[in-house]
């Protein structure tokens, strides 16, 4: 399990998501078979709106744990499920020897109405996490969190309530949303710290390889954008190659200098892109 691996200074994973058509899993495939030998940690897989790919990630997740022989942390959303369904999921997970979950609130799918989103049966990710604790106190919990805060929270302060709440319900760490600044996540640590928050915090990392990327990123995730970053986006906004380049370097350059500062994970948001996580692994690591 996960737990085992914090032996060492820093722990590397990355992050890769089901595809959309059925015929092209064989591609994610692959995919994994390029970032295993880099030996991370462990490799998380996403979970579709709604549970629209649950399928999906339980068989990827699977696949990485049982031929890649990495640890998997199968992504669980909160959203479209409820106590059957979720008992049904872990359970799946757990005879494909799966023992590591993301849970998430996960956003309102297209196809849900707001009645049904509002009305939904766990209503926030601490929900979840009480739930899974209690049907399996033998499987790892990693939860989410926002160095920025939240977008739908009312203040920093109530942000690190929520999150308190799901590290006393007994998460095992969390994996930040990307962020662009690393002072801003020095900051958010020493915050959750003085509040009582001690388990270990994953450096979540989005490489900017393409310019229209990071409007739907931050969009997403609320994240801000450092003038260094806009500039480059600007500078090579004609320049595919250019920008996947330095985007890659800006990447590298984060991760070099959290793991400095003795961070306990990186997570790399890798979008899929076997080459680009090898490139930061190799030069950072």
């Amino acid at each position: 399990m996960i737990k085992e691996k914090y032996n060492k200074k820093t722990i590397f994973s990355c992050e890769v998501f089901p595809p959309k058509r059925n015929d092209d899993i064989y591609d994610i495939f692959k995919t994994l078979d390029e970032i295993k030998l880099l030996n991370p940690d462990f490799i998380s897989v996403t979970y579709g709106a709604g549970g629209s790919n649950s399928k999906k990630t339980a068989t990827i997740a699977a696949y990485i744990q049982n031929i890649c022989e990495i640890e998997a942390l199968a992504h669980v959303t909160a959203v479209g499920l409820d106590e059957n369904s979720l008992t049904e999921l872990l359970s799946e997970l757990k005879r494909k020897q799966v023992q590591n979950v993301l849970a998430l609130r996960g956003d309102k799918p297209r196809t849900m109405t707001e009645e049904e989103f509002e009305g939904r049966y766990y209503k926030h990710a601490s929900d979840l996490i009480k739930v899974i604790k209690e049907k399996s106190d033998d499987m790892y919990i990693a939860a989410a969190c926002y160095p920025e805060i939240h977008p739908e929270s009312k203040s920093r302060e109530d942000d690190i309530r929520y999150l308190k709440l799901k590290a006393d319900y007994g998460v095992d760490s969390f994996i930040t949303q990307m962020f662009f600044d690393n002072d801003i996540l020095y900051r958010f640590l020493e915050d959750i710290r003085s509040a009582g928050i001690n388990v270990p915090v994953h450096a979540g990392i989005m490489p900017i390889t393409k310019v229209n990327q990071l409007g739907t990123s931050v969009s997403l995730s609320g994240s801000s954008v450092p003038k260094k970053l806009s500039n480059l986006i600007a500078k090579y906004s004609e320049d595919p190659e250019g920008m996947k380049k330095a985007g890659t370097e800006y990447a590298i350059d984060q991760v070099t200098d959290l793991i400095a500062h003795g961070v306990e994970g990186i997570h790399i948001y890798s979008m899929n892109k076997s080459d680009v996580t090898s490139e930061i692994y190799k030069a950072a690591f």
